[in-house]
């Protein structure tokens, strides 16, 4: 590079990263005016109106008029995602479902489509082909459009993100499966596919527009079978060195206790996930969500097993959340899946053993919530998971030719 090429290319550096922090913005936050964009970026207003007309002419957002603030002068326009000039196909697996979506930036769910299915149903072979028949009717229309920018999969297991390769999915029944590699054959498509943990995932969604939207000091932890979270620390979800972090329903919580599904014993999933609830309460653990569900009303009835049952999880259930608030000092503990639905019944439990065992200069700053988004937090996790490369260089996704715009 020549002296005289370097000023144009960190103009060029500044001017992407401009962008990214404008579709950024608007794509969590929504619709927001050039006075609150120069708030939440420190651009000025002509930095904005150049940017932002880049990327109306681009495809990525639009610009509409906002309603009069009865103050003298024209109102400042509002700059808005455009869900159909981006967008992506996420993908859940899951041990008892499946689901497929088609979402646009902003996080517009065009289309979810969720396929319950019988837990014996987990072979490879089979569920990419479920996978791929799901998602046809979405992906055929868009499948060489060029405003469908990737594709993302949350997986219940632990995952090489790298490459989607599924080190372990011990509830699955999986090892070694290149799933990436299997769903990018079975859709047909040349859009990138990402892969990564589904709890990772679920609090992804929940940080960015669920329960936990206004904190980024965040614990995620979520069961159903299985167990998993993920941290987020400054606004950054600690993946750790290949993507296996935030595996902590395999934290080992009772030396003493039950084998776990990945051949520990005593792992924090045995005592806090469907399996420990239902068997606690005298239910059959292989019925799944229905039990669980059967469960739920036989603790808001009254029921002395389901409510015992209830008081085993809540108080394991914060034996491993004080452990962790000690550690990782949130700000906010998000519940999800299973521990979302049982939340009424476990949060009394939760809070005593988190004053009794965590300590008091990190108990005192952490809430425990409930998850926002339900049983799809997951497959709107992978839609953010997809999205990831547009917002972090919107301008290789331009579309159009961009007019001269001014730079700041």
């Amino acid at each position: 590079m020549t002296t005289r090429d370097a000023p144009g290319q960190r103009s060029e550096t500044v001017r992407r990263a401009n962008l990214s922090a404008i579709v950024r913005q608007v794509h969590v936050r929504g619709p927001l005016s050039r006075s609150e964009l120069g708030v939440l970026t420190g651009l000025t207003r002509s930095a904005i109106r150049g940017l932002s007309g880049d990327l109306v002419a681009g495809g990525l957002v639009r610009e509409v008029p906002s309603r009069p603030a009865g103050t003298p002068g024209r109102p400042s326009p509002l700059v808005q995602p455009d869900p159909h000039g981006a967008s992506v196909l996420a993908i859940e697996v899951n041990v008892d479902s499946l689901a497929v979506a088609h979402v646009g930036l902003g996080g517009t769910v065009h289309r979810l489509v969720r396929i319950e299915r019988p837990r014996s149903h987990l072979s490879v072979d089979a569920i990419v082909a479920d996978l791929a028949s799901a998602a046809e009717p979405i992906i055929a229309p868009v499948r060489d459009d060029p405003t469908l920018v990737g594709v993302g999969v949350a997986v219940a297991g632990i995952v090489r993100r790298s490459d989607g390769l599924v080190r372990h999915a011990p509830n699955l029944g999986w090892r070694e499966v290149p799933l990436g590699e299997r769903l990018a054959d079975a859709l047909q498509t040349s859009a990138s596919i990402s892969v990564a943990n589904e709890a990772d995932l679920g609090g992804l969604a929940e940080h960015r527009r669920g329960a936990a939207a206004t904190t980024d000091m965040l614990l995620y932890v979520a069961g159903e079978v299985g167990v998993g979270g993920n941290v987020v620390m400054d606004g950054v979800a600690m993946s750790g060195a290949a993507g296996y972090a935030g595996e902590v329903g395999h934290m080992v919580v009772n030396p003493t206790g039950l084998p776990c599904g990945c051949g520990s014993i005593g792992c924090w999933e045995t005592e806090i996930g469907e399996r420990s609830l239902l068997l606690r309460a005298g239910r059959d653990p292989g019925e799944g969500r229905d039990a669980v569900a059967a469960v739920i009303d036989a603790a808001r009835a009254g029921e002395a097993s389901a409510l015992a049952a209830m008081d085993h999880v809540g108080t394991w259930l914060g034996i491993g959340l004080a452990g962790l608030v000690n550690v990782f000092n949130p700000t906010a503990i998000v519940l999800g899946g299973l521990f979302e639905r049982i939340h009424p019944f476990v949060i009394g439990r939760v809070e005593a053993i988190l004053d009794d065992r965590a300590l008091p200069a990190t108990r005192e700053l952490v809430s425990v919530l409930p998850g926002a988004l339900g049983a799809d937090a997951p497959v709107l996790g992978a839609a953010e998971l997809a999205l990831e490369p547009l917002l972090a260089d919107p301008a290789s996704y331009l579309r159009a030719p961009r007019a001269e715009s001014v730079s700041a």
